[in-house]
């Protein structure tokens, strides 16, 4: 079968190899498809240093307890995890407890925890005072008494069962083992290892000696970054070179280079990546490090055949069998056609590390929740204001600040030297005790962290809404970032729309001869006709067109021009960069007419919503559009221009779809628009009385391939149950009895992979597959999902859709559709990251296919897609100051014009531990670490997943504190950089993705899986830690004045019912859902003048917008929310909550630092993670 744009060109299903990973990451070409249906894993051997003791006995499912520890108080999972009792009393005082970290005097005064009665939202009940817990034999440091009174109670362990499931070459390494009875405490001075399943990457022990660097490019000066970086950003938004016409509006470069642009193939046979298998000291799951196992690189001397891709126009020029040659000058030297040499050319892996060693067994995170410490405890209960909320918030016992904090020359003197650190620098490493910090959540969102770079290197830096890094500060060397215990990766949000992008056009489009990097800000001009690569650091020239500047019509001023001053620009591409003319936009809707399709009326929101926007379909006069329908059949239209009406072909024959005639079933849009009208207008009445049950989806996919094969586009398929008939029919999975399970959750993995072969195939013709999904009940996500996953497609569900019964369901999936149909789309499209010499990406995270070890294949891409990627550190960068990173994005635009979109991003190297932890990132690792959780939970189990975030934050505190502690006081001490670190772990564990305890539909989980997993950060921030607004109470200071409107600025709260009063109403930012929760007592001005009812008995309970009303308090409300939405490309949902217990629920789950009855309060979870690292 031949290939469409990419070289892939046997995507047959024979041809996927065993060794497949789930998502494509780190295989071999073409090979990730579905010879398993979970990431290819090492034996047990190779993670699990001991076999779990069996000393103990255990009950059924759950953990024995570790040497030396006093047993559960609980072995059952009940629904309630607290003592009855008949009201909501306060907690008793412990009897005298030591502590080997004993708090300051603070802790002594009244709890800043304490609830009042009426504390909304906590609807269970706490242990009665006269309760006590067995007597322990032994009483350990640091752990929390379980009852009050003298008689000191057990220590809580979490019930979590732990399978030794091994690990996935793709994913990074997964643990879960035993600690062996008796290991020694762990030192205070030196960072002990990882505990037992951290989302870690390291590869080498702490302290161990880093492998050194091997010989490669000559290294730059320190001091040698960019040269042409005090330049003003350019701000024409297109430059096409053209020395005859200088004042046109296209400026244009001299006569075409005969030679064109280089081109670059897919790999044909680069081996795939491999995560090491036996990593010394620190066995789980591995942030980054790979081992030698299926090196990537060849030789790092050989220079002329180190080439990258150009993304596409490598695969294409290959399958072209086009000669290569370089675009940087008119001398270069041809490039082999060979994909080896173009694209396995990088750098030589380190050695494989030494196997690992016993690792430290930490409790599995759980449900069960020690007593609030001494300083929380709810001595009599204060009397409460009427509301339970307090104002400025700041109870005895959380005094801020309360212990002197370290100078600046002390903090350097901890943490490995602070010499030219400022003080804003100085600000991030302040050491913050959480567990007397309580307002550590900032009054607005945090931006990111600018990068410690000079001002002229900042100015034209990449956004960080488009390239963000995990560490804004890149560790000189493996050893520094494993002794940092931090995660090292990229988010991208490359296709997003943009207000401003420097489009060029250009004969000679300059790269590097040897890495294939595209020239950027970054680069060093060593003369008018030299330039320095900031990525291998190889010496090109300049060509001769390059030194006109279209910006300034002058001549030998390379550094002004605006590739060297826009670290985002786009490039139109020229025929060379193609392997066969644009193709048209195309267009396939799939659409499901069974009777629960008819039933829930989505047929007729979809054909409306068609209808209206039909016009702004992305695409021009080429434009193709086609429709199938199923049921138990499948049905095709004919729409073919001289038609006088659309003729419906029926196969009931499931079996021989791919047979039926294929004419006139995709036609031009502009030909056949009136017959498309005519047929929107009459499906959803065709099938109004259907009774059909069935449905035939495997077979209508096929179909839809068979039909777009020759051309590739777009595929939309919108479902409304589970697939029942022909090939792909699915069986339901889902116990409803254990939606609340504390147990591991099952069923999170495709039950057939005939959906990701689908899949794999319609990748390789340049097809991708979106899935709309509008069910009620069980329908199988995780099945159906792969065939867009791997296709570059995306997911949408809308659970109990109804037109009538769930307006705020219908609104949102007009809205997206709305923006689905008329956002920007590109084509054929390929991706590439590269980066500096010495760094090595390893793992992908996405909706893509892996062409190779760094080439995805995107056959659609979207604006609202993000990706992730993993990164480890193969050689020292000793010799560099600044690390750089590329991604470049070549597509077919819905115009047909191939384009290549070029993002670079710049960032510090610094050798102190102290600056790797004043550079994090705390959002970034964030999204990285919810990512492999996501990988880890599928390829592993749930309650892996959730103690490797757990142990992430214990690890990096861990690491933390041994390295500074001569300046810590007593408590749980996180840099200020990391102070969120806990609070959004805690959030990350409360997500559908990853909660147990609570019902959760497995669809639902599935759903939230996919968000994570393909949505862009801000997008995922909002999900994971919404937030949460007064907004009754909005007045004009320190609002924003924009266009002649009044914003105003109401600071975030924490997220916490605690937080809430009668008297107010709140506003939740979920990202794709809003919440208005509007107290009982709320002011009758604001429901009158904003919500236009008389009072709050009057108010409905499903209403779903702001009316528009002419009154200051609604003006004022809806400018502030219209701020909130104006960069989001989809709309969320929109719920007036009323203060009822019947409507609050979905509002309240949300509130992440509030306990639950199957997880941790806030505070509960810093002692958790305090006595994780006491042990």
């Amino acid at each position: 079968m031949s290939t469409q744009g990419n070289a892939n060109p046997n995507s047959s299903v024979n041809n996927y190899s065993m060794s497949s990973t789930q998502n494509g990451g780190g295989a071999a070409p073409c090979q990730n498809g579905p010879g398993q249906m979970y990431p290819a894993m090492y034996t047990a051997s190779s993670y699990y240093s001991s076999a779990p003791p069996a000393a103990y006995p255990t009950v059924a499912g759950h953990s024995a307890p570790p040497t030396g520890k006093t047993p559960v108080s609980s072995t059952g999972y009940s629904g309630n995890y607290y003592q009855s009792s008949s009201g909501l009393s306060p907690y008793p005082a412990p009897g005298t407890h030591q502590y080997s970290n004993a708090p300051g005097q603070s802790f002594q005064q009244t709890a800043p925890y304490a609830m009042p009665a009426g504390y909304y939202g906590q609807v269970y009940s706490h242990p009665s005072q006269g309760q006590t817990q067995p007597q322990p034999q032994q009483l350990q440091p640091n752990l929390m008494p379980a009852s009050s009174g003298s008689n000191l109670g057990a220590p809580l362990y979490p019930i979590v069962s732990y399978p030794s499931a091994p690990g996935s070459s793709q994913y990074g390494t997964l643990r879960s083992s035993q600690t062996t009875a008796g290991q020694p405490p762990v030192s205070t001075v030196m960072p002990p290892p990882p505990t037992q399943s951290s989302l870690q990457q390291y590869s080498q022990g702490i302290g161990a000696t880093p492998t050194p660097a091997q010989p490669g490019y000559g290294a730059p000066p320190l001091s040698q970054a960019a040269t042409v970086n005090g330049q003003s950003n350019a701000v024409q938004q297109h430059y096409d070179q053209n020395l005859h016409n200088p004042m046109s509006h296209h400026y244009a470069a001299g006569p075409p280079n005969s030679q064109g642009p280089d081109k670059e193939r897919p790999p044909s046979g680069t081996p795939g990546t491999s995560v090491h298998s036996s990593p010394q000291h620190h066995p789980g799951l591995l942030y980054g490090d790979r081992g030698v196992n299926n090196a990537i690189s060849s030789a790092a001397g050989d220079h002329s055949s180190s080439s990258s891709d150009h993304e596409e126009e490598d695969e294409e020029d290959e399958e072209a069998g086009g000669d290569s040659s370089s675009t940087t000058t008119d001398s270069a030297s041809p490039v082999p056609n060979s994909y080896e040499s173009l694209e396995g050319g990088g750098y030589s892996d380190l050695a494989a590390p030494p196997a690992g060693v016993p690792a430290k067994q930490a409790p599995p995170f759980g449900y069960n929740y020690p007593t609030m410490h001494p300083a929380y405890q709810q001595n009599p209960a204060p009397k409460p204001n009427p509301s339970p909320s307090h104002g400025g918030y700041n109870p005895p016992g959380y005094q801020p600040y309360s212990q002197p904090f370290p100078s600046l020359s002390e903090l350097s003197s901890a943490l490995g030297g602070l010499g030219g650190v400022s003080e804003l620098e100085a600000e991030t490493l302040r050491p913050v005790n959480l567990l007397q910090e309580r307002n550590i959540l900032p009054p607005k969102r945090a931006p990111p962290p600018e990068p410690n770079l000079s001002n002229d290197l900042r100015k034209v830096n990449c956004s960080p809404d488009t390239f963000r890094c995990t560490l804004t500060n890149i560790p000189q060397t493996q050893a520094l970032l494993n002794k940092a215990r931090l995660p090292l990766g990229l988010l991208l949000h490359p296709f997003r729309d943009l207000t401003q992008l420097p489009v060029i056009t250009s004969n000679t489009i300059v790269r590097c001869r040897s890495c294939r990097t595209y020239i950027n800000p970054f680069v060093s001009f060593l003369d008018q006709r030299r330039w320095k690569c900031n990525l291998c650091y190889r010496v090109n020239d300049v060509p001769d067109e390059f030194m006109y500047n279209p910006v300034t019509r002058s001549y030998g001023e390379p550094h002004k021009r605006p590739e060297v001053q826009n670290s985002t620009v786009e490039f139109i591409a020229s025929s060379d960069y193609m392997l066969r003319p644009p193709q048209p936009a195309v267009y396939l809707f799939l659409l499901d007419v069974s009777h629960n399709a008819v039933e829930s009326g989505y047929l007729n929101v979809f054909c409306q919503s068609l209808l209206d926007n039909l016009e702004k379909l992305p695409g021009d006069t080429r434009t193709h559009i086609g429709f199938v329908t199923f049921d138990s059949t499948v049905h095709f239209y004919n729409l073919q221009e001289g038609l006088s009406q659309p003729q419906m072909l029926v196969v009931s024959d499931i079996d021989g779809v791919l047979f039926v005639s294929l004419g006139g079933l995709l036609v031009n849009l502009k030909e056949s628009k009136e017959l498309v009208k005519d047929l929107l207008n009459a499906l959803p009445g065709m099938f109004m009385h259907t009774r059909e049950t069935q449905s035939a989806l495997g077979p209508a996919l096929q179909a839809a391939y068979k039909l777009m094969c020759p051309t590739g586009g777009r595929v939309s398929v919108f479902q409304t149950q589970l697939p029942t008939l022909g090939a792909g029919l699915l069986q339901s999975r889902e116990d409803p009895n254990l939606r609340s399970s504390t147990k591991n959750v099952l069923h999170l993995g495709p039950a057939t992979d005939f959906y990701k072969k689908l899949a794999l195939d319609c990748s390789g013709q340049q097809i991708g597959v979106d899935l709309f999904l509008l069910s009620s009940q069980y329908s199988d996500l995780a099945s159906l999902a792969c065939v867009s996953k791997y296709s570059a497609g995306s997911v949408f569900y809308y659970p109990s859709f109804h037109h009538i019964h769930n307006t705020a369901q219908k609104q949102k999936f007009q809205k997206d559709l709305q923006r689905y149909l008329t956002r920007k789309i590109g084509f054929e499209a390929v991706m590439r990251i590269r980066c500096t010499k010495g760094l090595s990406i390893h793992t992908f995270h996405g909706n893509f296919f892996v062409r190779s070890t760094d080439l995805l294949s995107l056959a659609n891409v979207n604006p609202d897609s993000g990706f992730a990627v993993q990164m480890s550190i193969e050689e020292s960068l000793a010799d560099t100051s600044l690390a750089c990173f590329q991604a470049a994005l070549l597509y077919t635009s819905s115009k047909g014009k191939r384009r290549i979109r070029v993002h670079t991003l710049c960032l510090p190297v610094v050798s102190q531990l102290s600056e790797v932890f004043a550079g994090a990132d705390i959002q970034a690792i964030s999204c990285l670490l919810a990512n492999m959780a996501i990988d880890r939970s599928i390829s592993s189990s749930l309650s892996d997943a959730r103690d490797a975030l757990v142990n992430a934050v214990v690890d990096c505190l861990t690491a933390y504190r041994a390295n500074g502690s001569n300046i810590q006081p007593s408590g749980l001490i996180a840099p200020a950089a990391l102070r969120l670190f806990p609070l959004y772990v805690l959030a990350l564990l409360k997500q559908k993705a990853l909660r147990t305890g609570t019902s959760t539909r497995l669809d639902e989980r599935v759903f939230s899986m996919c968000e994570l997993k393909s949505q862009p950060l801000q997008q995922i921030m909002r999900m994971v830690h919404p937030d949460l607004y007064r907004i009754d109470n909005m007045t004009e200071q320190a609002a924003l004045h924009l266009n002649d409107s009044v914003i105003p600025q109401p600071p975030l709260l924490q997220l916490t019912a605690e937080k809430l009063t009668r008297e107010g109403a709140f506003l939740l930012d979920c990202g794709s859902v809003m919440y208005l929760w509007v107290g009982k007592c709320c002011n009758e001005t604001f429901i009158r003048d904003v919500l236009g009812f008389q009072n709050y008995a009057s108010l409905p309970s499903n209403m779903t917008e702001i009316p528009e009303l002419q009154t200051t308090y609604s003006e004022r409300t809806r400018a502030f929310i219209s701020w909130l939405l104006e960069s989001r490309t989809f709309l969320p949902a929109f719920h007036v909550v009323k203060d009822d217990a019947s409507t609050k629920t979905s509002f309240f789950q949300h509130l992440v630092e509030d306990r639950t009855e199957s997880a941790f309060s806030y505070y509960e979870f810093l002692l958790h993670i305090q006595q994780q690292m006491s042990k």
